[in-house]
């Protein structure tokens, strides 16, 4: 019985107890052409002995960024991990634990929470955050549904072609049965251009939607940007990268309404892309507009101190089909273990980290653009990311020869922006070094020596 945990004897006492005399009378509600009428078309069955051997060698053709020097970027961040991080959160009363629906039964579980939300109020300067969404990606599209209940204005959200390619298309897909206009404004020069978004806001937009620093590592001019969004009556929603604020002024402090991360860079492995925490912070005045959850502190009948589940806005709860959400859940292992980062670090250890991935970002791309071929592809300042354009156009057999050589040296832009077909993304982490930096420099140099070379891929 590998894999399907009944038998003949089974599916029979099964059927009976449903009243169904067969299989084929349990699914003739199944219309014919929608069954499947043949075997499945999967390989003989194998031993444990030579499953093992087989699916160590389907694996061992992955290649983890810990095994590499990586740069790569747009949203999945090689950062270096505390081992506290992972003695916390791999304690079995954390791990094995589900989502609190029991909060009476969970206090270890709230009061984590708790403190979760409290550093990420404290990180990017609001008034409150929630128990975690899902990723930065949904936590954006919330945020937006967020802005058009708050302004009563479903007609109409701006954005810009420099948020993250994924994060626009997610949104789209939230958006798309609803009667309201996603405006992407192009950024040829990399960042959004001020009066560009003066013109595309009108009396119906809810919001602005602005990464920063953005997708191409770029600094928007968020505070102008705001001031633009508020004179027209619309929100100015953040999506940040969460290690920028050891740095760059607090989203709070220039006047950001909802701020979203994807909080990958706060103590969680890249995992070949997932699972993510999405980070979602607001103004107090717009709490019971947001989706999710979200903990507070009481005091239980003997005056002790204990944590509740203050708010749940999902439709399960409140509202029905006029709640703000469907969230159901949150990423509470991992907001766990981005609290247990955010606490070893401290203010001090922020600051160190973003400073460090701003020299070595900035030193990258003064070596890259010494190199014959290569020059930076857009002239803004930017945090720890940058484009970097390849003269001849070879991007693929670039990245190919340094794979090779045991270093992923970017991200290909061609995939969301045709007219970047030249362009890499290179992302800069604490984690490499000088020497690691100086091979990029002249790996990607030499890449139009690699004329025939097979190119590759990286799972």
């Amino acid at each position: 019985m590998p894999y399907i945990p009944n038998t003949a004897a089974d599916q029979e006492a099964m059927l009976q107890a449903i009243g169904a005399a067969s299989l084929e009378e349990l699914f003739a509600a199944v219309p014919p052409d929608l069954r499947l009428d043949r075997p499945l078309a999967i390989p003989p069955a194998m031993g444990e002995l030579e499953l093992t051997a087989h699916v160590g060698e389907l694996a061992g053709r992955n290649l983890p960024a810990g095994q590499t020097a990586c740069f790569l970027g747009g949203g999945a961040y090689d950062h270096f991990i505390p081992a506290i991080v992972d003695f916390v959160a791999g304690r079995s009363e954390f791990y094995t634990a589900y989502t609190p629906y029991q909060p009476e039964a969970s206090q270890g579980t709230l009061q984590a929470i708790f403190e979760y939300q409290t550093l990420i109020a404290q990180l990017t300067g609001m008034d409150v955050s929630n128990a975690s969404l899902y990723d930065g990606a949904s936590a954006a599209a919330e945020a937006v549904l967020m802005a058009m209940h708050a302004t009563r204005r479903p007609g109409r959200v701006v954005t810009a072609a420099s948020v993250h390619p994924e994060h626009r298309q997610v949104l789209a897909t939230y958006l798309a049965n609803l009667k309201t206009e996603l405006v992407a404004l192009p950024t040829p020069q990399g960042t959004i251009d001020p009066e560009a978004l003066a013109a595309a806001i009108d009396d119906q937009t809810a919001c602005v939607l602005v990464q920063h620093p953005n997708f191409f590592g770029c600094l928007e001019e968020v505070q102008t940007l705001g001031e633009i969004a508020h004179r027209a009556g619309a929100m100015l929603v953040v999506s940040v990268d969460p290690i920028s604020l050891g740095l760059l002024k607090r989203p709070g402090d220039y006047g950001a309404d909802v701020v979203v991360a994807e909080g990958q860079p706060l103590g969680i492995p890249m995992s070949f892309g997932g699972p993510y925490l999405g980070v979602l912070a607001c103004r107090e005045q717009l709490v019971r507009r947001m989706p999710g959850r979200l903990v507070g502190q009481t005091v239980d009948r003997r005056g002790k101190r204990c944590w509740v589940l203050t708010l749940q806005t999902r439709e399960q709860h409140i509202r029905r089909e006029k709640a703000t959400s469907n969230v159901c859940t949150n990423q509470g292992l991992l907001a766990l273990r981005a609290a247990v980062y955010l606490a070893a670090m401290g203010p001090h250890g922020m600051r160190s980290v973003a400073e460090l991935c701003l020299q070595k970002a900035h030193y990258a791309m003064e070596r890259l653009a010494s190199q014959a071929g290569l020059k930076p592809a857009l002239d803004r300042p930017v945090f720890k990311e940058f484009v970097v354009r390849a003269a001849d156009g070879q991007v693929e057999r670039r990245l190919e020869q340094a794979r090779q050589q045991g270093i992923l040296a970017g991200v290909p832009l061609a995939r969301w922006y045709p007219e970047m077909a030249d362009c890499l993304l290179v992302a800069v982490t604490e984690k490499r070094t000088k020497g690691e930096i100086d091979r990029l420099s002249t790996l990607l140099a030499g890449g139009g020596l690699l004329a025939g070379t097979r190119e590759g891929s990286v799972a």
